[in-house]
């Protein structure tokens, strides 16, 4: 996941790079239920950050996407992408303009990887030479082979069919992305892998996302700002992961979180924003690259007993050496 953008020598998506998605006071009540399913939920997602939403079940997560593409109607409240309310859309329209990647893909099992990924810009009248060129470039973009064009959704692997998902979800450059759980059915090797990939692909993209999941340790790795919802659909906390790690709105945040939310902050920080020792003749076990978090550094050491490791800068030569002590001093 690491190309730049060539299609776009086609002729550029009308819609803008990234757009602004705000939540103004939002509100959804079912028929027939006692308790809503969100309550005055208000929050704004700048243009070109991620935005997690997470909370137990039954906090109103899918409901608050489902809610931003029309998919079901508002109770109350509006919600405005790009400074326009949703409302005023004609809702087909809207969803070619979002992204949508939900755990279990999707996919068209009748159409082939090319075809499903070519679905929306297919929707909005773009010639066939301009369709091929993108699908080439998502493909590439997602790290899989033009043959995989050919297949058809049965004949991949589950990674592979998410990163389908994501080409198929970027594949009009849409400003907004709306993605349920996307990784959630993934193996956590491959978990992991996907989660990488796609924080890098987000570097080079800068699409603004709404990301739903249920595991507080990917919204802390994946999240600009991470939106915590209890039961019954109500906004705990609205922040970065740094400062929701630091300083919990309350009790209820503060367990969701985990008790072992010191050492959760340890993997915001890479070593390449840590001071580092000078090597001293110091004994080291082992070495780790300097875009490693801290807390790899932490696990990798005391999987050796404790013992420093040496840090390679990108040249492959030792930056310096980082210690238990040293990881320690950072928690306190």
């Amino acid at each position: 996941m690491n190309t730049p953008n060539t299609a776009h020598s086609e002729g550029s998506s009308s819609f803008p790079k990234a757009a602004t998605l705000e939540l103004r006071d939002v509100a959804k009540r079912y028929p027939g239920q006692g308790e809503p399913a969100i309550v005055d939920l208000s929050l704004t997602v700048g243009a070109g950050e991620v935005c997690i939403l997470v909370g137990p079940s039954g906090s109103g997560k899918t409901t608050a996407l489902r809610l931003i593409n029309r998919m079901i109607p508002l109770t109350s409240g509006d919600i405005l992408l790009g400074g326009r309310s949703v409302l005023d859309r004609d809702p087909n329209e809207l969803r070619r303009e979002i992204g949508y990647v939900i755990q279990q893909i999707g996919l068209f099992p009748h159409l082939d990887v090319a075809d499903n990924i070519a679905t929306v810009p297919r929707l909005l009248g773009w010639d066939r030479r301009r369709i091929a060129a993108r699908v080439t470039e998502l493909l590439e973009m997602v790290s899989l082979e033009p043959e995989i064009g050919r297949r058809y959704p049965a004949q991949l692997s589950g990674g592979q069919r998410q990163r389908v998902g994501v080409a198929r979800a970027l594949a009009a450059d849409p400003p907004l992305m709306l993605m349920d759980e996307p990784f959630g059915a993934i193996d956590p090797i491959n978990r992991a892998r996907l989660q990488d990939e796609f924080k890098a692909l987000q570097e080079q993209v800068r699409k603004t996302i709404v990301f739903v999941t249920h595991d507080i340790d990917e919204a802390i790795k994946m999240g600009d700002r991470i939106a915590i919802l209890r039961e019954g659909g109500r906004l705990a906390q609205y922040d970065t992961p740094a400062k929701i790690l630091i300083d919990p709105a309350d009790e209820f945040v503060a367990e969701f979180v985990g008790a072992d939310r010191a050492l959760k902050r340890l993997g915001l920080e890479t070593l390449q924003e840590v001071k580092l020792l000078s090597p001293n003749g110091l004994p080291v076990a082992g070495k780790v690259e300097r875009t490693a978090t801290v807390r790899d550094a932490l696990s990798q050491m005391l999987a050796e007993g404790g013992k420093p490791l040496e840090v390679l800068d990108d040249q492959g030569k030792v930056a310096g050496i980082v210690t238990l002590e040293l990881v320690g001093g950072l928690l306190a």
